[in-house]
């Protein structure tokens, strides 16, 4: 009731929020502060103020206030168990292996809920799991750069890899450095993708700062091989594209200096229901997960 008046600074609002009289919201007010010994509240007849005790109660009491709440969600949902519907939805061949080992797990776990699995494309997968056509995105973490989306964990580090046409130049090398791409143009990724992703797969320069220079934009990663075959400039993917997109027309040559990719799943903070969380804690727990 106090946090209610601290946020309202109205009598008859706080009563209507709480479902109780005005005079119990006074008398209750009133006994408190004599418990404190000193006025939480300046009332006049045209305003409620909060007095400097008042406001230090209150932003005291908020943040237990909401772990309580937090606590009695929990406790709701562990007596409910997990039912309903989660909807899951994947980016690119490598996350929807890594949602596959987690649906199974969390269904095994969980035969109540059933999952929807989903894929989604670049240019709409950030912008689904906003409007809330998706609960739960598996993806490159980088695409999560986003201010009310959590990321994580990490399920998976993969070695990062350049593709390059089989009759290309460093299709002969063992292995290959980032400086490398300032001599060859970079397939440019879908202009929609989130610029964190943008910023690591074209990059303007290399880490000594040569200038990277820019091949045609693909729409689609089997658009990028097909332009990276075509001889049309070079790629970086992670290292399942060897295994999961086979070509006889394309090389893929490990790099010896560049950071790893990471893959997991992300969800909207607003979202954190215990259906997203037991799901998630079974992705951690799937086989082949980074742990």
């Amino acid at each position: 009731m106090l946090l209610t008046l601290a946020e309202e600074l109205h009598f008859g609002r706080t009563a209507e929020r709480v479902g109780v009289t005005s005079s119990r919201v006074s008398q209750t007010v009133k006994k408190l502060e004599r418990m404190i010994g000193a006025p939480l509240f300046e009332r006049t007849s045209r305003q409620v103020r909060l007095t400097a005790i008042g406001r230090r109660l209150a932003d005291d009491l908020a943040p237990l206030a909401a772990a309580m709440n937090d606590a009695v969600g929990r406790a709701i949902d562990a007596g409910r168990g997990v039912t309903g519907e989660l909807r899951v939805g994947f980016l690119s061949a490598a996350a929807g292996q890594l949602l596959l080992t987690a649906v199974a797990r969390f269904s095994r776990r969980h035969p109540d809920c059933e999952v929807h699995i989903h894929e989604v494309q670049g240019h709409d997968a950030v912008a689904r799991l906003l409007d809330g056509d998706i609960d739960v995105l598996f993806t490159d973490l980088l695409i999560a750069a986003q201010p009310d989306v959590v990321a994580g964990p990490v399920l998976l580090s993969e070695p990062r890899m350049l593709a390059v046409a089989a009759g290309h130049p460093l299709a002969r090398e063992r292995q290959v450095s980032v400086e490398a791409l300032a001599d060859h143009p970079v397939i440019g990724v879908p202009a929609d993708m989130p610029e964190a992703f943008q910023r690591d797969r074209n990059p303007a320069a290399t880490p000594s700062g040569a200038p990277i220079p820019r091949g045609p934009r693909a729409a689609s990663f089997s658009e990028t091989l097909t332009l990276v075959a075509a001889g049309r400039g070079v790629f970086p993917v992670g290292e399942n594209v060897v295994r999961l997109y086979p070509r006889p027309d394309i090389t893929y040559l490990p790099f010896c200096d560049a950071p790893p990719i990471h893959w997991g799943p992300m969800w909207l903070r607003t979202n954190t229901t215990r259906r997203v969380r037991e799901f998630v804690q079974a992705a951690q727990a799937a086989p082949g997960s980074t742990r």
